[in-house]
């Protein structure tokens, strides 16, 4: 890790000037990352085309940066590796790098990664600028994520006393009220005040997508959980397509997210010393990573409620059915004006015949949006819009989000104990729960939730929870957990914590008395790029299996195999759980579920092969030995 950047505001050296007003230059070294165009790559007609407009738009940058900077180093992001970074005091990531791992996606459990491109320990002061946020952040779990890419070239709402608009470079913002953007009116039930008809803006590009045809387009980022922890900070929204709190400028750890799109050859004199403030102001988080990492870009939070009501609505229904109407009423004009062309004997392309022959959008009945949109709820509430505000005004403080899919689930376990899941004394209540040894499967439960932690006594929750304890924060955002302010390394353990998830996601047969032992196995690929196959063993309550044999001793003991198919290692050794003593005379066993882990690496189709061979007992009867078998298919 680099020295952390103690004055904010570096020693100021050379002069440069900028419209005639002269610009003291900063004395942090600047990397910048290129490899995007202000026009849409699929409105060149040759790649040397797009090329060109990288080259100028790189050009751009570098002239930009050089007024305000003294060290500027430009590379392409084909060039671009992590260690670079660490020879620089800002990088300045406007293009999409190599990746170091690829992209992922199962469809059968609908889960996708985009590929990584940094580690998750990178620390570096990092600005990204428009889709390069989602692009670079998503994999390690950045909130500057893809809400959508729309961003527009005005900002309104930010927040004038941020450091950005107050130096060291000096600003001037022209702000001229201009009309609420129509497409934010769709989200007016997450708005906390009445919608305004116009807002304050401050114009930050001198070209945007809305006005030139295929010019680049910004990005904003969720803002719902957005600064539900103490690294993150949003600064200002920008005209997009989506609601007026969408972020469009905001700083997750040492990451700084610059939504808007366009280069210096095309933002306002008025927005560049922003930029340039940005890039300083980033520089003081060297060090600071990310703390509360969001992997999961749609994740629900309490803020969905205001639009699961609104949905659950006749309101929310019937503004559906306009949209839809408004759509089709597009379509239909255009398919005529589509018609004239071709009655005047003209070709039609590719698009034009598609849009020719698209029948209108049928819209759906309320009871067929609601079982589509909310089946959890619609199985509850029907079309009762009443019944579905009444449901989550009555459970808001119990309501659990982090189970991967965008919805929210009712934690009967915080309910019980009348204790809201953002409220700490819920996990002093299961700690509690562990050392009195009553609802001890209740507190497990509450424990695995809401914490990143695993212990094996009651003795060691509560030593963790008494030295961090007023140092805890919750993150819905970052997962539904309770975490600890520190970025020290494993004080906040979510690969232990998603490998433990997958591993209680892994489901086995049933067990039973003539069948004592079940098994089942998996492969994931984690967060992080890593592979691993997963061998659960289940035993019947009552029962268990030997891990290891002392010397002298009858019984069988127990064999795990992994055969990987052609293209694929083993990584280390296979990772077992601590067994329990069966005997004073060495024997060891298993009892209930136990989960086995090979890590792996390699790529392409084929079949792992998981087998067990064991004896199983009870006090009772031991069983013959004998063995298990399961596949996994890998593509």
């Amino acid at each position: 890790m680099k020295k952390l950047i103690t004055l904010l505001f570096p020693v100021l050296l050379s002069f440069a000037v900028l419209a005639g007003t002269p610009i003291k230059k900063s004395d942090l070294r600047i990397l910048y990352v290129g490899g995007t165009a202000d026009i849409d790559r699929r409105a060149c007609t040759s790649n040397e085309e797009y090329q060109a407009a990288v080259k100028a738009r790189m050009a751009a940058f570098e002239t930009f940066l050089k007024e305000y900077f003294n060290s500027v180093t430009v590379v392409n992001a084909a060039d671009y590796t992590q260690a670079m970074s660490d020879n620089y005091d800002v990088t300045v990531m406007d293009g999409t790098p190599k990746p170091i791992a690829p992209e992922y996606m199962d469809q059968v459990h609908q889960r996708y990664l985009k590929p990584a491109y940094l580690t998750e320990d990178f620390d570096r002061p990092m600005l990204t600028i428009g889709v390069a946020s989602s692009d670079l952040g998503s994999r390690i779990g950045c909130k500057n994520d893809w809400y959508c890419r729309c961003l527009a070239g005005d900002a309104f709402d930010w927040k004038a006393d941020h450091p950005i608009f107050n130096g060291p470079f000096k600003v001037k913002m022209t702000v001229i009220d201009k009309p609420t953007p129509e497409e934010a009116r769709h989200y007016a039930f997450a708005y906390d005040r009445e919608m305004p008809k116009t807002l304050p803006m401050w114009q930050v590009q001198t070209k945007d997508f809305q006005i030139d045809e295929n010019f680049a387009v910004g990005l904003v980022s969720r803002p719902d959980g957005y600064e539900d922890s103490p690294e993150a900070e949003i600064i200002s929204g920008g005209v997009s397509s989506k609601s007026l709190k969408a972020v469009a400028i905001g700083r997750h750890g040492n990451f700084f997210h610059w939504g808007f799109a366009a280069s210096p050859a095309y933002m306002t004199e008025e927005a560049k010393p922003v930029l340039a403030n940005a890039i300083v102001y980033i520089a003081q988080f060297d060090g600071q990573g990310i703390i509360a990492r969001k992997y999961n870009e749609t994740i629900a939070t309490r803020a969905s409620i205001k639009e699961f009501v609104y949905t659950a609505s006749e309101e929310g229904y019937q503004e559906m059915v306009e949209m839809n109407d408004a759509a089709n009423a597009i379509m239909q004009e255009k398919r005529e004006s589509i018609k004239a062309k071709q009655a005047k004997g003209e070709v039609l392309n590719e698009e034009e015949q598609m849009y020719l022959n698209m029948p209108p959008i049928p819209m759906k009945s309320r009871e067929e949006m609601l079982q589509l949109i909310m089946p959890q709820y619609f199985a509850m509430f029907g079309t009762d819009g009443d019944a579905y505000a009444r449901y989550f005004d009555e459970n808001r403080d119990y309501l659990y989000g982090g189970d991967g899919r965008y919805s929210l689930t009712l934690d009967e376990d915080a309910k019980s104990l009348g204790i809201p899941n953002n409220d700490i004394r819920l996990i002093d209540e299961a700690i509690k729960m562990l050392e009195a040894g009553k609802d001890v499967a209740k507190g497990r439960r509450i424990l695995a939730r809401y914490t990143l932690a695993d212990f094996a006594t009651p003795e060691d929750w509560r030593a963790w929870f008494d030295k961090n304890r007023s140092n805890m924060f919750f993150t819905e955002a970052g997962g539904w957990v309770w975490l600890i302010n520190s970025r020290d390394p494993g004080v906040n353990d979510y690969k232990g914590w998603e490998l433990r998830r997958w591993q209680a996601a892994l489901k086995t047969p049933e067990t039973t008395d003539a069948q004592p032992v079940a098994v089942a196995a998996s492969r994931e690929v984690l967060q992080d790029g890593r592979q691993v196959v997963l061998f659960k063993v289940k035993i019947h309550p009552g029962y268990h299996i030997y891990s290891s044999v002392a010397p002298g001793e009858a019984f069988e003991a127990m064999k795990v195999e992994i055969a990987l198919p052609e293209g694929y290692e083993k990584q280390g050794i296979l990772q077992r759980p601590a067994p329990l003593p069966f005997n004073t005379k060495g024997t060891m066993m298993y009892e209930d579920t136990v989960v086995f882990v090979q890590p792996i690496t390699g790529a392409g189709a084929g079949t792992v092969t998981c087998k067990i061979s064991y004896q199983c007992c009870n006090n009772n009867i031991c069983y013959p030995p004998a063995e298990q078998t399961v596949t996994v298919q890998l593509n």
